[in-house]
């Protein structure tokens, strides 16, 4: 194949004509009044997102001092 034949396969950075022509298509889609909205709970999404992965990442204090602590049980007390 001719290398002029695969310059449209040469993915990189989207320049400024291709980032204006996808935002004019979503305001198109989406109108003018309905895009911040999105914007906004894109960004309250990741934000939980984010939130969920590091809680789950990190154990918690609580799980840490149960799994420390030795089991109680009832017979040692009532000695």
């Amino acid at each position: 194949m001719n290398t002029n034949t695969l310059a449209f396969l040469n993915f990189g950075r989207p320049g400024w004509g291709e980032i204006l022509v996808v935002l004019a298509i979503l305001v198109l889609f989406f109108g003018a009044k309905r895009l911040p909205e999105l914007a906004r709970s894109l960004g309250r999404s990741l934000r939980e997102f984010k939130k969920g992965r590091e809680e789950g990442a990190e154990p918690s204090a609580e799980g840490e001092e149960k799994e420390n602590r030795p089991a109680k049980t009832e017979g040692a007390n009532k000695a």
